[in-house]
């Protein structure tokens, strides 16, 4: 049998934190001795503490790791709770920084405020234009809600476009719809000349735009602020309101998302 310093130590836990566990009923000792009320531990017992340390570190509560180990939780069982966990924990990751990214974006923007890019503006008209296309559904037109949907549909247009043989004509294009309850269709596009046909994506005519007020972004669009921003001053500055989102069209995107190149086109008519 071990005291209670040395099996702590055997654990890698404190000696608190055992006193604790048998204080709640965790983690008994093997024997406590009736006159010292020392604690001794069999190495027995380390099975059950390497149990609770790595269930309450998934993020359990004390109670729900009791409930846990009452329906004796197989070694499989753990390793799967720990997948499950470490999926959890990436995504959440993944949403802090891109989170991190959107603030550090719109302190860029704040910085760059009264440099405005408004000179680069192109007041142009745009061609109708054919293309398959994938859609879905966005939470907002948010950075962190539209990211996650668009990458993923411009993956799967190229792919099945391919799959299908079918030509591209042209550089891919993203635009956007608002619901009515606030979220945003997103559609992902390629230029394409074929007629409409029993493909597993849809081949639209997307009208032209008579005046679309026109900028030409460096960079990934996490740092898309403030040449959004210049596109906003320059048509209130002219005159013009905008009638619908952005269409975005993929100029340049090679791997590395800072070295894209992608103009924005807002539709505008005199204010």
């Amino acid at each position: 049998m071990f005291s209670i310093g040395d099996f702590a130590r055997l654990g890698l836990v404190s000696v608190r934190m055992l006193r604790h566990y048998d204080a709640i009923g965790l983690l008994r000792p093997a024997h406590v001795d009736p006159v010292t009320g020392y604690r001794s531990y069999q190495a027995a017992q380390l099975s059950r503490l390497n149990r609770i340390v790595a269930i309450k570190d998934l993020g359990f509560t004390l109670e729900q790791v009791r409930a846990i180990l009452d329906e004796k939780v197989s070694a499989e069982e753990l390793h799967g709770m720990v997948r499950l966990r470490r999926a959890q924990l990436e995504a959440q990751i993944s949403a802090d920084l891109a989170r991190l990214r959107g603030v550090e974006a719109r302190l860029r923007t704040i910085e760059r405020e009264g440099h405005m890019r408004t000179a680069e503006v192109v007041l142009k008209s745009v061609s109708p234009i054919r293309v398959a296309e994938l859609s879905a559904r966005a939470a907002s037109y948010e950075g962190e809600d539209i990211g996650p949907v668009i990458q993923p549909l411009f993956a799967q247009i190229c792919g099945r476009v391919e799959a299908a043989s079918v030509r591209i004509i042209g550089p891919g294009l993203a635009y956007y719809q608002e619901e009515s309850d606030g979220s945003v269709m997103v559609h992902a596009c390629l230029p394409v000349s074929v007629p409409p046909g029993p493909y597993d994506f849809d081949v639209v005519d997307l009208p032209g735009i008579e005046t679309a007020a026109t900028i030409i972004h460096h960079g990934s669009m996490e740092q898309v602020g403030p040449t959004f921003q210049a596109l906003a001053h320059w048509i209130e500055e002219n005159g013009f309101r905008s009638r619908a989102l952005a269409r975005e069209i993929s100029l340049h995107c090679p791997e590395n998302p800072d070295e894209w190149v992608t103009e924005l086109q807002i539709e505008v008519t005199p204010a």
